[in-house]
């Protein structure tokens, strides 16, 4: 039974009675039901999740050419950004609305379908992926639910729609997908029938893409717990995670305050490296980039090399202490102490800087840099208490 609080909340969501929102279902004929929001937003409404997004998916019966024409005379931008699944883009203001038609499959190789369009509303909600997500909100926000939908939501219960292999047939993607949203949405508890049909389809996901895979382990390691699911996904044989990584990811969870996707991936990097963590999931150099400096930090806390840390990497040191506790087993009164010491530390401006040095005969080149970069390891090890006149007193040609 559905509460009436969560059918409330979704009928005053501020995403659904915002001008835009309203301006996507004029357009196309939302009063008269021929479009709805559908999947995320009404689900996490209805839970009162909240979502950090300016994105909303509709589906319509309107075929995209209509959806076109009728965007472009009301002048609002559009972009056909899967016009052979039937997708195209509008952006209202800062509202980006992705209005796909409704479709039923009708051929698949487990990676892309060919489909048809229609104006069947249950046939368009079989065709999804879990019951949670076949969920359907009019312009006024009446739940339209024909699977039985926001039970298994409100329950948090993730369950494929019709036969899960079939299911994961048509998109092997859903695999991934079955395993995030059960962390996300299904207190990482799984639909036994589920699991049975994942770890059926474990050896047959080669054929996908990384940048898919990547795009949802990016998203499922960002999440507040997923130690779990992540060692379920390895005992199905979905993820091939060294035991110690498991064990690291598992202590790292317990003990971070609010685990994330940036110290996680320190913890892969130091299990997989980089090249083959960016090889896996396509991730990119930004992501790369901060997990290899929170886990360059995080040794140097292991190291006791605390100061050092605190001066080079001062923009990671949250995530690069419990990176360290996980990797090194401290304990919590282990990990307070480092904190405590961190919390003493007040780290100045080095000094000294390359221009000094010239004055005092240096040419500009490698040379100059190495003894800059001596003089500053001695200033760290100094618990920053060299002066400046000190450290050039210790020059050295």
């Amino acid at each position: 039974m559905i509460p009436q609080s969560a059918l409330d909340r979704l009928r005053r969501a501020p995403w659904l009675i915002r001008p835009e929102t309203q301006q996507v279902f004029a357009l196309l004929d939302g009063a008269g039901g021929r479009t709805r929001a559908v999947g995320g937003i009404v689900r996490d409404t209805l839970v009162d999740r909240t979502r950090e997004t300016a994105e909303i998916d509709f589906a319509t019966e309107l075929k995209p050419d209509e959806v076109s024409k009728r965007a472009a005379v009301a002048g609002v931008p559009v972009y056909p950004t899967g016009i052979e699944h039937g997708t195209v883009t509008l952006k209202v203001g800062d509202l980006v609305a992705e209005v796909t038609t409704l479709r039923e499959d009708v051929e698949t190789d487990g990676r892309h379908a060919k489909v048809k369009f229609g104006k069947d509303w249950t046939r368009d909600a079989e065709r999804r992926d879990f019951t949670l997500n076949a969920l359907y909100a009019r312009a006024d926000g009446t739940l339209f639910d024909p699977l039985g939908g926001a039970d298994d939501c409100i329950a948090g219960y993730v369950r494929f729609i019709g036969d899960a292999d079939q299911r994961i047939a048509e998109d092997r993607l859903r695999v991934y997908r079955f395993f995030r949203f059960t962390a996300s949405h299904g207190h990482e508890k799984f639909d036994p029938s589920g699991l049975e049909a994942v770890t059926r389809a474990a050896g047959s996901l080669d054929g996908l893409s990384a940048e898919r895979v990547g795009s949802e382990m990016r998203r499922m390691l960002d999440l507040p717990r997923v130690g779990t699911t992540l060692g379920a996904m390895r005992r199905a044989g979905v993820l091939e995670f060294p035991m110690p990584l498991v064990d690291w990811l598992g202590k790292y969870e317990r003990h971070a305050h609010r685990p994330n996707l940036n110290a996680r991936l320190a913890l892969l990097v130091e299990s997989l490296g980089s090249a083959g963590l960016r090889e896996r999931w396509r991730l990119s150099n930004d992501d790369i980039g901060s997990a290899e400096r929170t886990l360059t930090a995080a040794r140097l806390l292991i190291g006791f090399h605390i100061n050092e840390a605190a001066y080079r990497f001062p923009a990671v040191l949250v995530d690069a202490i419990d990176v360290a506790a996980a990797i090194a087993g401290w304990t919590e009164a282990g990990k307070s102490a480092v904190v405590g010491h961190l919390e003493g530390i007040e780290v100045p401006r080095f000094p000294v800087t390359g221009n000094d040095l010239i004055e005092k005969g240096f040419s500009p080149g490698p040379g100059l840099g190495a003894e800059l970069d001596r003089l500053e390891k001695k200033w760290i090890a100094s618990k920053f208490r060299l002066d400046k006149a000190a450290l050039l007193a210790d020059l050295k040609r």
